[in-house]
């Protein structure tokens, strides 16, 4: 069976590739298996949005783990381009979530109200401010929230850094090797089995993403589903846009060269990852009837994603409840890239002392037993 490994990883994404980052700096032996290519699945479908502020409307133990990841980009894009190469596109570039309607401005209101509470800026205002933001927006758009601080960075140069520096420190990543069965003794694990053999280590960490529900047979009460996003790239004048929209219907992101992600569709419980030309039509209107200038846009390409959704919204993180050693981080949805520092982080750091992180609590995979029974009472 070779040598036994202290971590072994299930999933070659981004947080998967962030966890073994940050365990093999500390100089923990890991190795990390991807059935596919790393950050081939929703690591590379993604946009890249650190959206903190703007994706998340209400406070809660995910807006405080997202506040506290976007804190680390900054030094973290600097670390990673100097021990790889590799820049990984971090820009402190805004965003500005748009209202249509009184409704939707009232809305936008509150969330500006308690996040200032929180000690964030936002800027509300009416047409005057988002066409001075934003002087190519049409005419549809009544008001809308801007938040200075939420930024961006580019989603494969981030996982490929990730991975380049856990192997700068040793780990080990194997790609288009499945695992297919966990190696279990007494409730305490004791390594994977692989489509290359059994390997040995004192720690399993589930990483993988939509594909993470079939390790979670044991626990009925979880639900890990894949939520089906199509993307399309233009290209346009760069000064065009230079900070994320965000409305009910879509994104538009602007990343470097010119080029604008537009996305994205949402389609709960599909597999297929094939782009429809529905999908690409509908993501194109919203995007040309928010910026008209994108009518003149230049196509690129359009691709699809998986990302990994659970029932309450909330990503799993933390030990498994029944199987001594084995550890989970996915379900993160459409926040993988945001979460992947602070992941690989605080998950490395309960590997390495054996104790639970209290910011990960709510994000333990028994709330969802705890929410199991309260639905069974009623």
């Amino acid at each position: 069976m070779g040598k036994v490994h202290d971590v072994i990883i299930i999933g070659g994404g981004v947080i998967g590739c962030s966890i073994a980052y940050y365990l093999a700096k500390e100089k923990h032996s890991v190795l990390l298996f991807e059935k596919d290519r790393i950050g081939e699945k929703a690591s590379s479908a993604a946009a890249g949005m650190l959206g903190v502020q703007s994706e998340i409307e209400e406070d809660g133990p995910l807006f405080q783990l997202a506040r506290k990841s976007r804190g680390l980009f900054p030094h973290l894009s600097e670390e990673l381009k100097e021990l790889t190469g590799i820049d990984i596109g971090y820009m402190k570039s805004g965003a500005l979530k748009l209202a249509f309607n009184p409704c939707e401005f009232k809305q936008l209101s509150d969330i500006a109200e308690w996040q200032k509470s929180q000690g964030e800026a936002v800027d509300l205002g009416g047409q005057h401010m988002i066409r001075e933001k934003v002087p190519a927006l049409s005419d549809l758009a009544v008001g809308g929230l801007y938040f200075p601080n939420e930024g961006q960075v580019h989603p494969v140069d981030l996982t490929q850094a990730f991975a380049r520096g856990a192997m700068h420190y040793g780990a080990k990543l194997r790609e288009y090797t499945d695992v297919v069965d966990l190696e279990v003794k007494d409730s305490r694990i004791q390594g994977v089995k692989t489509t290359a053999g059994t390997y040995r280590s004192q720690w399993v960490i589930v990483a993988a993403g939509a594909w993470s529900h079939m390790w979670f047979s044991h626990q009925p009460q979880v639900n890990i589903y894949p939520v089906k996003g199509e993307v399309v790239s233009v290209t346009t004048d760069s000064s065009a846009l230079t900070s994320t929209l965000f409305t009910e219907k879509c994104y538009i992101a602007p990343k470097r060269g010119g080029e604008i992600f537009i996305g994205a569709t949402m389609k709960p419980y599909e597999y297929d990852q094939s782009v429809t030309a529905g999908g690409v039509q509908s993501l194109l209107k919203q995007a040309i009837d928010i910026l008209p200038i994108l009518s003149k846009a230049e196509f690129n390409r359009a691709w699809s994603g998986l990302r990994p959704q659970t029932n309450d919204g909330m990503p799993y993180i933390g030990r498994d409840t029944l199987i001594d050693g084995l550890m989970y981080a996915t379900g993160h949805y459409r926040n993988g890239i945001l979460l992947s520092p602070i992941t690989g982080r605080l998950v490395a750091d309960m590997v390495i002392s054996g104790n639970d992180a209290p910011e990960l609590e709510p994000f333990n995979v028994s709330r969802s037993l705890k929410q199991h029974k309260e639905v069974a009472s009623r």
